[in-house]
């Protein structure tokens, strides 16, 4: 299954029971306003008012990770350093490979419930200096294909469901879709919903020849 709904998560979650999904890969709004990397809604340089950041750009309370942590038995929170959460014993840092590029994060983390050594992986956000861009960006804080199917990797196991509560761009469900997991998403913003839609559905129509059972056979050997 690979399915994103367009409601709002804290209505979604509430009807999931406890320990559903093994594994929720989450992206929530840091709340951090004009900090924000501007860009999204096609535009990837329209300034914070145009990609309606200034509607969804609101921080979590602990309601959200409350119902987060009932029905997911492990999760991954990127942008953990703004959130008032316990203490990780394996945090993870997503480097962004752009020297030179002022005003601009070189690097972002994620909070994780595992234990174990802290990790980084290293990929270029936005070409220029290491590689082009792979990605077209439709969202302002969109994050890579290959960071996805590297936390997929290394962090679930075949057979998993995963959650993602803020699924934004929808690179986690190109992800997933590639990987064989199943996947339930959740998007509020309804043009972000339609672009990641479009996204998604573009990307399948170039179908792997191969079962999903060989993929994820060939992943985890």
């Amino acid at each position: 299954m690979n399915k994103v709904y367009l409601i709002d998560c804290m209505e979604y979650m509430k009807g999931v029971p406890d320990n559903h999904f093994e594994l929720a890969i989450c992206d929530p709004p840091y709340g951090i306003g004009d900090r924000l990397v501007t860009g999204g809604k096609g535009h990837s340089f329209d300034r914070l008012i145009n990609s309606g950041a200034d509607k969804w750009d609101i921080a979590p309370n602990s309601d959200y990770f409350n119902e987060l942590f009932r029905i997911s038995v492990n999760q991954i929170i990127w942008g953990g350093n703004f959130f008032p959460l316990p203490l990780t014993k394996q945090p993870l840092c997503w480097n962004k490979d752009r020297p030179n590029q002022k005003n601009l994060s070189e690097w972002e983390m994620a909070w994780t419930s595992f234990e174990g050594r802290a990790r980084i992986f290293t990929f270029c956000a936005n070409g220029g200096f290491v590689t082009k861009r792979i990605d077209t960006k439709i969202h302002p804080t969109q994050k890579p294909v290959a960071l996805y199917k590297w936390l997929l990797k290394n962090y679930a196991k075949p057979g998993d469901k995963i959650l993602d509560t803020h699924i934004g761009s929808g690179s986690i469900r190109i992800a997933c879709h590639d990987m064989g997991f199943d996947l339930t998403g959740c998007e509020l913003d309804p043009d972000y919903y339609a672009a990641q839609e479009k996204r998604f559905n573009a990307h399948i129509q170039q179908q792997s020849l191969f079962p999903i059972d060989e993929i994820q056979e060939g992943i985890y050997q």
